[in-house]
């Protein structure tokens, strides 16, 4: 048992020092600001900004260019979200809102066929290990960014989501601190969902 364990932390210990400098930053600076998000705080989308141009840098160099970017998206829904916080922030009458049945089917039918497409896109013209992995993942990720530049409560469901597919294909690309990350993110986002919520039900009341 003692054995197991040393060789567990000397197998992290080889992975942090191996981690690029670029990954410190996309990895510290995510965790962040999804933290700030979910709290509400309009914090989160600077330090997101600096998150997703680390990331991209990251993703083009792995090849995996749904996710490279989908960075670039989410540099420009950073600016957005943005924005639209600061304007929101002075406004009292619900700022969190839900996703109808209707939401929903065009949420998954969005990430259906955005996958799919991106899949089929990065498998035929690029060099990509990953593509509909890659590609299904870009998608789910940005469909929850559209809902949460929008303030919608079931965006970190889809995070959890995206998250949890996340991991396997980050170990799967030797980017094992992004794993770590991501499975902290998972728990994160969950926490978003339930504080996101009760901030919802205090608004209805």
């Amino acid at each position: 048992m003692i054995l197991a364990a040393n060789s567990f932390l000397e197998f992290l210990t080889d992975q942090f020092v191996h981690t690029s400098l670029l990954e410190w930053l996309a990895v510290i600076t995510g965790f962040i600001c999804i933290y700030l998000a979910a709290k509400e705080t309009v914090w989160n989308w600077p330090i997101s900004l600096v998150s997703v141009s680390a990331y991209g840098l990251l993703f083009y160099k792995e090849a995996m260019y749904g996710d490279m970017t989908l960075q670039i998206y989410f540099l420009f829904t950073g600016f957005y979200g943005w924005y639209f916080w600061l304007n929101k922030k002075a406004e009292t009458h619900k700022p969190i809102t839900l996703l109808s049945g209707q939401g929903w089917f065009i949420a998954i039918l969005s990430i259906v066929i955005l996958s799919l497409f991106l899949g089929w896109f990065m498998a035929k013209y690029t060099n990509s290990t990953v593509p509909y992995a890659d590609g299904f993942c870009t998608s789910v990720s940005f469909v929850a960014q559209i809902l949460l530049t929008r303030k919608v409560l079931q965006n970190w469901l889809l995070w959890v989501f995206a998250d949890i597919c996340y991991v396997p294909l980050f170990i799967y690309k030797h980017l094992n601190l992004s794993a770590i990350l991501y499975f902290i993110l998972i728990v994160i986002a969950y926490k978003g969902y339930i504080d996101w919520k009760k901030t919802y039900r205090e608004q209805t009341n």
